[in-house]
């Protein structure tokens, strides 16, 4: 991954900026330069009545003149230190719409936008723009979480039988992200696979039921030896950094990021079919609502 053009999407509606401070941290260490995003949209300027549409369009330039302003402010201090800056604002919604057609136009290398938890009513619904950038956002999305920064360790969570339907391809995306952060940014890389064996209880039959210890000894061995079939691949990665666990990825992802300090986690996704998004949603999903760190979201071909 190139890092050298990182689109931020600016927050108008929070003093914090996350997503900023950590394109600034990348930028000091990568000499990439950054656009500053912001996007709003106020229904009372997009059709009130009994104002004419030439007011309306004249307070919309307004408020992204102001808005822009503010941006430009923002921009003043990284730019007194060296990191080159631009700002853009864009006026419309839905907000993941308006990120994704500056995305497409522009082609940066990565996306960062801030990120907190969020309601299960939301995610339901699909109305939360986190939930559509993962699954629409052409380029590598970096989602930020609100906490202190270490940057010292990241996670590449892989996949090597591809039972999340991920291609071949993007495990080894995958790990040359993370193998590339590690020498550009100083993160130290840890890659992960988890597994699941058929719990006991939900055995389906008495011959795996009679069986049991042998099958879960057989499913250790399966995953293992393709784990260590992709990692055989990338010699260069230190295998004492690579770890195997068994469990739910909801699960064991978020738990394995707990106990090893991890700041950021490397993800893979893959868009899928409407219905499958709206009742289950995808692995990085479900794991973005239980995770503390950062997470950036890769799909194939980014």
């Amino acid at each position: 991954m190139k890092l050298q053009n990182l689109l931020v999407v600016i927050d108008p509606t929070r003093e914090e900026q996350p997503a900023l401070a950590r394109a600034r941290w990348i930028a000091e260490r990568s000499g990439a330069s950054l656009e500053l995003l912001a996007c709003d949209y106020t229904p009372a300027l997009d059709n009130a009545l009994l104002v004419a549409q030439r007011d309306l369009e004249r307070a919309r330039l307004m408020q992204q003149a102001e808005r822009l302003a503010w941006l430009e402010r923002m921009a003043g201090p990284l730019r007194h230190d060296g990191i080159a800056v631009t700002c853009h604002t864009l006026w419309g919604k839905p907000l993941y719409r308006q990120i994704i057609s500056r995305v497409e136009q522009n082609q940066p290398d990565l996306v960062l936008k801030s990120t907190s938890r969020h309601g299960l009513l939301k995610r339901l619904f699909l109305t939360n723009t986190d939930w559509q950038l993962i699954r629409h956002c052409p380029q590598p999305l970096w989602l930020v979480h609100q906490g202190e920064w270490t940057g010292q360790r990241l996670c590449a969570a892989l996949d090597p039988l591809h039972e999340s339907d991920k291609p071949a391809a993007l495990d080894h995306r995958l790990i040359g992200i993370a193998r590339e952060f590690e020498q550009r940014l100083q993160l130290q890389a840890h890659y992960l696979h988890s597994y699941i064996a058929v719990p006991q209880t939900l055995a389906f039959n008495a011959e795996l039921l009679a069986d049991y210890d042998d099958y879960v000894k057989r499913t250790e061995q399966h995953h293992r030896q393709a784990f260590d079939n992709l990692l055989d691949q990338h010699p260069a990665i230190d295998r004492r950094m690579s770890f195997l666990e068994q469990g739910f990825a909801e699960d064991a992802i978020p738990e394995f990021v707990r106990r090893h300090g991890i700041d950021l986690l490397l993800m893979g996704a893959v868009a899928r079919g409407q219905l499958d998004n709206a009742l289950i949603g995808q692995t990085a999903e479900r794991v973005l609502e239980e995770v503390e760190c950062d997470l950036l979201v890769v799909k194939p071909g980014a």
